[in-house]
């Protein structure tokens, strides 16, 4: 039988996020996280899916390298081990991909400088996506290595969705355009939407909604990215946990001439101490909606301002599309919270957007319709599964070659 297991990769500046998984039924072997890689109290989190008794360790992990080991020592005692000649490919999420890499790519000398060639366009990711997969090409030099970028789904948008209006000689030496992310969860909630709805994914229109910590819209015609709300960097666009979104950009230079801001203590403002986060106080659309709940009125405001947002995008999206099959919610808060589902399309029946207030209070972790039946406009909850996609587009890549 042919190797069809493929290992997926998602590599942090202190962490790695893995799953192993059976391609031949998209069954997920095992799961695990290793983090605060570089200290003390590095912490192994390890989850056969065969069993599923999970297993943690604790202990210093100085490195990636050491980190990746340890995850081939608990994926051994499982008899899953990175040497099983049952394992076709390890599928690395990378975050950046420029306007070169338009598709999943196998890994060599060149792509690996293209990669880091880019750090300067996504200095916090790239670096630590390039660690992972050098690290696992030292542990299995024999297998294939392919990268799947973040980026590649929107690769599809327009020059007049990717360019911003600044001097092109500038914005081409500096690569200076709306490159888009979360592009792996985008395609798999676009192409589970139309699944969803028994069409092709060429034959439907979809606003994608993928709302967690960090958040992004994208508007998909006949399977293809049109626009997307993130831009040169994920700060642009919606309202997130923690950064501003889409920003008057004179704000900065007014911080720096008036606030005597630095340039580090301004990233610091928009990235992390921005969004929800800097409105309320609070990340947590759980902890938000109870204090919602309780009167809290600055906890109201960051809702609201968050909704609105929301709101800006579905209409603008739907202006680009022309014509929307469905708009479909996923990612933690999108998946979870129906209080913002409901208020994000609430006042846009015009549009043939409404929800029905019974399906949408229902959890599950199925993709579902919480339209009415007969609603012009399709509004569903589709959960992401961004390993699954990495896992299938490395396996589509490689697995011919391993079937031969």
């Amino acid at each position: 039988m042919s190797p069809s297991r493929v290992l997926v990769l998602n590599s942090g500046s202190s962490s790695v996020k893995y799953q192993l998984l059976d391609m031949s039924d998209s069954s997920r072997l095992a799961v695990g996280l290793v983090e605060r890689i570089g200290e003390e109290t590095s912490r192994l989190r390890h989850t056969p899916l065969t069993t599923g008794a999970t297993r943690e360790w604790t202990g210093p992990i100085p490195d990636h390298e050491a980190a990746l080991k340890a995850v081939a020592e608990e994926l051994a005692r499982d008899g899953l081990g990175l040497d099983s000649p049952e394992l076709a490919a390890i599928g690395h999420r990378v975050v950046h991909g420029g306007q070169t890499f338009t598709e999943p790519t196998v890994v060599d000398d060149a792509v690996l400088a293209e990669i880091e060639r880019l750090i300067p366009v996504a200095p916090l990711h790239n670096p630590a996506n390039l660690t992972g997969i050098r690290t696992a090409q030292a542990l299995r030099p024999d297998l294939p290595q392919v990268a799947v970028f973040d980026t590649a789904f929107h690769t599809t948008m327009p020059e007049s969705a990717a360019r911003y209006a600044i001097d092109v000689a500038t914005a081409d030496e500096h690569r200076i355009r709306r490159y888009g992310f979360h592009g792996t969860s985008h395609a798999y909630v676009a192409r589970a939407t139309a699944k969803l709805l028994g069409r092709a994914p060429e034959e439907v229109n979809v606003i994608v909604l993928h709302l967690g910590n960090g958040a992004s819209a994208s508007a998909v015609e006949n399977g293809r990215c049109v626009d997307t709300s993130m831009g040169l960097t994920p700060l642009e666009g919606l309202v997130m946990g923690t950064r501003s979104g889409d920003m008057d950009p004179a704000v900065i230079f007014h911080l720096m001439r008036v606030g005597k801001m630095s340039t580090d203590e301004i990233d610091t403002l928009l990235n992390k101490k921005s969004g929800l986060i800097g409105l309320c106080g609070d990340n947590d659309m759980r902890e938000i909606r109870r204090r919602v709940d309780e009167g809290d009125e600055q906890a109201r405001l960051a809702f609201d301002i968050y909704i609105h947002r929301l709101k800006k995008y579905i209409g603008a999206y739907y202006a680009v599309l022309g014509h929307v099959d469905a708009v479909a919610f996923t990612a933690g808060v999108g998946e979870n919270a129906s209080p913002v589902r409901e208020a994000a399309v609430a006042g846009l029946e015009g549009l043939g957007l409404t929800v029905d207030s019974e399906l949408n209070a229902v959890r599950s972790d199925e993709p579902r319709l919480i339209s009415p039946e007969h609603a012009r406009v399709a509004v569903a909850v589709v959960p992401t599964d961004e390993e699954l996609e990495i896992a299938t587009q490395t396996y589509a890549l490689v697995g011919s070659n391993t079937r031969r």
